[in-house]
């Protein structure tokens, strides 16, 4: 379970210039947030949508609120993106994500250097275990298509460069795993963003034939936290 901080409601008004958000809080005032999420946040929000924030005293951030989550409906969506790794590095530490299990070291942000490719960093590395070492990326998933959740919500190079590395790393002995943590409640299935970066796509199912695991984690929003609540399929 990952805790998270106080949280604050309000009503959203506007997305803007992909990093801020106007907020209308419980008492009328209205605030400007961070919004820690690079994509287009494409069916995670719309003016009146419920959502909570988190708050910083720090006096050297230049907005003190951030956007955390919004309803659109059926629960929570979670928005920030910087929060995912955390979530997702603290189940596989206790034990929730069986896939990713038996390792006694986790390593965040390993650096990758291979030659061709520019030096880059994984999320994850799991090592010290049965299984070979591990390289894990974490993608927030939070775009619906009818009945699945998708990604990318936006054309994405750096994630595709991400999953040739994958790829890369497998060829080399090691295990390479992509993680979709998808971060609301609806949607039955996973499956690529075809629409929206079919390049993404066909790259996803290019690296998985070549050896790249998929894991699909459910992320469910309680009152306070965030827990992994088990695994997706993709779409058939």
């Amino acid at each position: 379970m990952y805790q998270l901080p106080p949280l604050t409601a309000g009503t959203i008004i506007e997305r803007y210039k992909r990093f801020l958000a106007d907020i209308r809080l419980a008492d009328d005032r209205i605030v400007t947030a961070h919004c820690p999420n690079t994509g287009s946040m494409h069916t995670c929000w719309k003016p009146g949508a419920p959502v909570q924030l988190s708050h910083s005293d720090n006096p050297k951030r230049k907005l003190a609120w951030t956007l955390e989550r919004v309803d659109m409906g059926s629960g929570w969506v979670g928005v920030n993106t910087g929060r995912v790794n955390h979530i997702v590095a603290s189940a596989i530490s206790s034990g929730q994500v069986p896939q990713l299990s038996g390792y006694d070291r986790m390593q965040r942000e390993p650096a990758f250097r291979i030659p061709g490719f520019p030096a880059s960093r994984f999320d994850l590395l799991l090592s010290e275990g049965s299984e070979r070492d591990t390289y894990v990326e974490v993608k927030n998933t939070t775009l619906m298509l009818g009945e699945s959740i998708a990604f990318p919500d936006a054309v994405t190079e750096r994630g595709r460069k991400h999953l040739e590395l994958l790829r890369e790393a497998v060829k080399l002995g090691y295990r390479g795993v992509i993680v979709f943590a998808l971060n609301r409640p609806e949607g039955r299935w996973f499956e690529p963003a075809w629409h929206i970066d079919p390049s993404y796509g066909a790259t996803l199912e290019r690296v998985y034939e070549q050896g790249v695991e998929i894991l699909l984690l459910r992320l469910r929003h309680e009152q306070s936290s965030v827990t992994v609540a088990g695994c997706v399929h993709l779409a058939a």
